[in-house]
């Protein structure tokens, strides 16, 4: 990091006097390592059980357990409030701004008791003049929660932020990588300030120094304004590629989360509250800040290179679960049995006597049946979801489509056309039993996927 907090120290009262909650994520883990190792002892607070490191004791709490929560704030000076509920099911997703309503209030009550003597919240940076993203609105009112108390809340406002292992620079990431041809909606051309994951903690690591932020909001973003549009546009040309960007008004937000989740490994759950944050422009309109920290905040090419190169370098570690058959077997399976399936269609053209081949329908049905195909694979080479839904729906309809025309064998009547020849039944078969193979690899792919790819973790 450039910008690591000075010698100046923030005095403890006690050891282990500063908590940082959800100490396994993305700016909760990067932010206690920059205060351990600038002098600090620091309490990290996670779901999880975790061992204790060097200037670093970990303790349990569930925050929507009270009891829990009092005891992890017991001996707490100052409290940074790092949580959120974004991410889940679609059901759990639905309930995200009561879940992080109820998180709020707990703390503030959990805190309070135990006589927290300061709270510093990390934020998003809200248009008050424009009607609110549901996202968007919840995290401005965890911020208002914190502060109705008698605690003097710090609350940092950031726009879009850039680092490896976050949700927005791995949606970025894959969207750019995946598609030459961008289809998006209107929001790619509201405007945000994007930050470097390394400035926003430095940030926070010295609002513990600076007292003249206690109780006070402040916005932060990065030098560059910029829209999402500019944005794709700007790593793409980091990594040398052609972007196409194809705009559709009607596409709205919860449309774009399932096309993301299709795409990258970002699932819908955190890909729509990312997107809901973009629809409004997001820039700095008050940078009080920048006065009280004159950071050198890094550019946005800067905050993707560093970015790209810590991802390369260490790759987030995601838990993959057993499995009779590999990811990497079915995928060859699925790319095979898919070019399979389009030689054996030839046949029809070149195999087959009967004219209905040659109707308009017939031939129409044929070139939806070749693109997706060619579609489906292409994706698949990407390793997209969207390219194993696509194999997988093609290739049920491939299977039922044949089972038809050989619907005469067991009912001696045809269905879809004239009574194919002995040479054609037999085609059918094979067909039918390669179209079963497609099925099940897209079904196992279209499901382990995400297993193999967590926010950029390649395979």
């Amino acid at each position: 990091m450039e910008n690591p907090p000075n010698s100046d120290l923030f005095a403890q009262s006690s050891p282990f006097s500063i908590l940082v909650t959800g100490a396994t994520g993305f700016i909760g883990s990067r932010l206690i390592s920059l205060l351990s190792t600038s002098g600090y002892t620091v309490t990290g607070m996670s779901r999880k059980k975790m061992s204790d490191t060097e200037n670093v004791k970990y303790v349990q709490a569930d925050v929507f357990d009270i009891d829990e929560l009092t005891n992890a704030l017991s001996g707490i000076d100052v409290a940074y409030y790092l949580l959120h509920s974004m991410e889940g099911s679609k059901s759990e997703w639905k309930e995200f701004a009561s879940r992080e309503r109820i998180q709020a209030q707990n703390f503030l009550k959990a805190a309070t008791k135990s006589g927290v003597k300061r709270i510093i919240y990390l934020g998003g940076l809200v248009n008050n003049s424009l009607e609110l993203s549901p996202h968007m609105r919840s995290r401005k009112e965890v911020g208002e929660i914190l502060a109705s108390g008698n605690i003097p809340v710090t609350e940092l406002r950031a726009s879009l932020i850039i680092g490896s292992q976050g949700g927005s620079y791995a949606m970025l990431r894959y969207l750019v990588e995946r598609l030459r041809i961008m289809v998006c909606p209107l929001w790619v051309k509201s405007i945000a300030q994007p930050i470097a994951v390394d400035d926003v903690i430095c940030y926070l690591a010295e609002c513990l120094k600076k007292p003249e932020t206690i109780g006070k909001i402040f916005e932060i973003g990065g030098p560059d304004k910029m829209t999402y549009e500019e944005l794709m546009r700007v790593y793409s040309a980091y990594v040398n590629k052609n972007l196409f960007v194809l705009q559709i008004p009607f596409l709205t937000t919860r449309l774009s989360s399932y096309w993301v989740d299709l795409i990258t490994p970002v699932k819908a759950s955190l890909a729509r509250p990312l997107i809901d944050s973009l629809v409004h422009d997001t820039v700095v309109t008050n940078d009080e800040i920048t006065k009280i920290m004159p950071l050198r905040l890094k550019s946005v090419r800067e905050s993707i290179d560093i970015a790209t190169k810590e991802m390369m370098s260490s790759p987030p570690q995601s838990e993959l679960k057993e499995e009779k058959t590999g990811f990497k077997i079915n995928q060859n399976v699925i790319q095979i049995s898919l070019f399979a399936l389009a030689i054996i269609g030839t046949s029809y053209y070149w195999l087959d006597d009967r004219p209905e081949v040659y109707g308009p329908l017939w031939l129409l049905g044929s070139f939806v049946w070749y693109v997706a195909i060619f579609a489906a694979i292409i994706f698949i080479r990407n390793k997209t979801r969207l390219g194993y839904l696509i194999a997988g729906m093609l290739s049920w309809v491939t299977l039922a489509f044949w089972l038809f025309d050989n619907f005469y064998v067991v009912f001696q009547t045809s269905l879809i056309a004239n009574q194919p020849s002995d040479l054609m039944t037999l085609r059918n078969f094979i067909g039918i039993a390669i179209a079963s193979i497609t099925v099940i690899a897209s079904h196992n792919l279209f499901h382990k996927v995400i297993d193999y790819q967590y926010r950029g973790n390649p395979i």
